[in-house]
């Protein structure tokens, strides 16, 4: 099954979106959603339909809110379900001093059985 790239430019409230069939992808910006599960639901799909071995997902999300955060989780474990996925590195970025960010991704980590977390810490922007 050939599967089509995700791209969704990024709005004040909606990430910017990139899920390319070879295994990049990326979410970054800030992501106020008023309803995540539709949202994510193409995003899950595309990460259950997956053919490949590795997956590099980086994410930089200045700002979240619980929704996204849960179905963040959500999409994670998706991937990780998928038996075709063999390696997943998620590089996590957060602003220096985001605590919240940092914890929040070490607690993802702790659910996940199969995905490495590299974390990267980059200066505030002013």
């Amino acid at each position: 099954m050939l599967m089509e790239r995700i791209y969704r430019e990024q709005t004040a409230s909606l990430p910017l979106i990139d899920f390319m069939p070879e295994g990049n992808l990326k979410i970054e910006g800030r992501s106020i959603l008023e309803d995540a599960e539709s949202f994510f639901n193409p995003l899950v799909d595309f990460v259950k339909s997956l053919e490949v071995s590795d997956v590099v997902f980086n994410i930089n999300l200045e700002y979240f809110n619980t929704s996204t955060s849960k179905n963040l989780l959500d999409l994670f474990k998706y991937l990780e379900s998928n038996n075709h996925v063999k390696n997943i590195l998620i590089n996590w970025y957060f602003e220096e001093g985001d605590d919240d960010s940092l914890e929040t991704a070490e607690i993802y980590e702790e659910c996940l059985l199969r995905v490495n977390f590299r974390y990267h810490e980059y200066a505030e922007v002013a």
